[in-house]
């Protein structure tokens, strides 16, 4: 069997590499790590086989490690865990597209960027977001957009994110995790609340809903998180 629950081996081998700190594991602990979700000794080693030539990982001495670009990946992935804020004064980050003639590639790049960075698209080309977040734009935005700071008269927030529908979500994932049995659930529910992290704008406290989930959900994984890789540790060793 290939997959269950939807897993596909390379899925499950990217999500265990994701979770680890260093993202490398032995193929054997991958191969176990497949056997949770009923996938074969062989088809997990031919996905990594394929991951290998694809650029995703790197195989060295019986270990794989993320590449470069997976490893940026899961450096978001934590940000998103424990996110670097600073005090919200009320200004707003906006990216104005004003680089002409872009190719299809650099148009795709500078949409995956903004995600990464949590700004939301007002409209073609306007991207925005609080200007709460510490970090540093990267050349792919530095080369297609002009930067202003500025404070919008109507606050945009319910143009730019669905608060009601991510914290519906967040709510569900807590009880997910207070129900997870065994340690084929506990992996998907992992990844699905990291998923869903990634996905939380990260609002100043003043824009946000009362009784937002966010910091609740953070708090609770990473409890559950402990708990989690001890007993994932103790099956891989064993």
């Amino acid at each position: 069997m290939e997959e269950r629950n939807g897993l596909s081996a390379r899925s499950a081998v990217l999500s265990a590499l994701l979770g680890s700190h260093p993202p490398s594991l032995s193929a054997r602990h991958l191969v176990r790590i497949g056997a949770l979700f009923g996938i074969a000794e062989g088809t997990v080693r031919v996905a990594l086989s394929r991951m290998v030539a694809a650029g995703d990982l790197s195989q060295a001495d019986g270990r794989y490690t993320l590449s470069e670009r997976l490893v940026e990946r899961q450096s978001r992935q934590d940000e998103s865990r424990a996110p670097h804020t600073r005090p919200w004064d009320g200004t707003w980050e906006i990216a104005v597209v004003t680089a002409e003639r872009r190719a299809p590639a650099d148009r795709a790049a500078l949409r995956h960027t903004m995600a990464a960075l949590r700004l939301a698209e007002l409209r073609e080309g306007t991207w925005m977001r609080p200007a709460n977040l510490v970090r540093e734009w990267p050349e792919t935005v530095i080369g297609q957009c002009t930067l202003i700071d500025g404070r919008p008269h109507a606050d945009p927030t319910a143009l730019l994110w669905d608060l009601d529908g991510w914290a519906a979500e967040a709510r569900a994932l807590e009880r997910s995790l207070d129900r997870a049995d065994g340690l084929a659930e506990g992996f998907l529910v992992s990844a699905a609340v990291l998923r869903h992290l990634l996905a939380d704008p990260l609002l100043p406290e003043a824009l946000l809903p009362p009784d937002w989930p966010g910091g609740e959900l953070r708090a609770r994984y990473d409890d559950f998180d402990r708990r989690y890789r001890e007993v994932l540790h103790r099956h891989l060793r064993g």
